[in-house]
C-alpha cells in the first residue's frame, strides 16, 4: 500500500491522469502536496510535493466555462497532465499552497494557428 505525503487532506476527486495511456483514480490535494492515485493498480501512483511544482498550466475554453485539462510542470521531472471531475474546484485548492502567478493559462489552437501565419508571413532579416 502507498504511504500518503499529506498529513491533511483539503480535497479528493474523480481524476485522469494522462501518462502514457490515460489512467483512472482519485486526486488528493493536501497541505504537502499534489497525489494522484490509480484505481485500479495500486503501484502506479504520482506524488508531487508543493515544493517541486513550478508551474500549473490550465487548458480553458469557452471563456472560463470549461477547463478540460491542467498540467502541472514540475523544477525535475517534467510535466504531467491531468483532468478531473470539477476542476475549478481543484484549481482552487492548489491555488492555497501555489502562487497564483505561477499558474497561467495555456494557448489555444486558434493562437497556435495565428502564431504559425505570422511566422510564416514575416519578412525575413538578413
Amino acid at each position: 500500500m502507498v504511504q500518503s505525503i499529506n498529513t491533511k487532506v483539503d480535497l479528493t476527486i474523480d481524476a485522469t491522469a494522462f501518462t502514457g495511456l490515460t489512467d483512472y483514480g482519485k486526486v488528493m490535494i493536501g497541505d504537502k502536496g499534489f497525489e494522484f492515485f490509480n484505481s485500479r493498480d495500486v503501484r502506479k501512483f504520482i506524488q508531487i510535493p508543493w515544493e517541486e511544482v513550478d508551474q500549473v498550466i490550465v487548458s480553458v475554453m469557452l471563456g472560463g466555462k470549461w477547463i478540460p485539462r491542467y498540467a502541472i510542470k514540475t523544477k525535475r521531472n517534467g510535466t504531467y497532465t491531468f483532468s478531473s471531475k470539477k476542476p475549478k474546484d481543484v484549481l482552487r485548492a492548489i491555488r492555497v499552497y501555489v502562487d497564483p502567478a505561477n499558474m497561467t493559462r495555456s494557448i489555444s489552437f486558434f493562437d497556435v494557428i495565428k502564431s504559425a501565419f505570422q511566422n510564416m508571413f514575416r519578412k525575413k532579416k538578413k
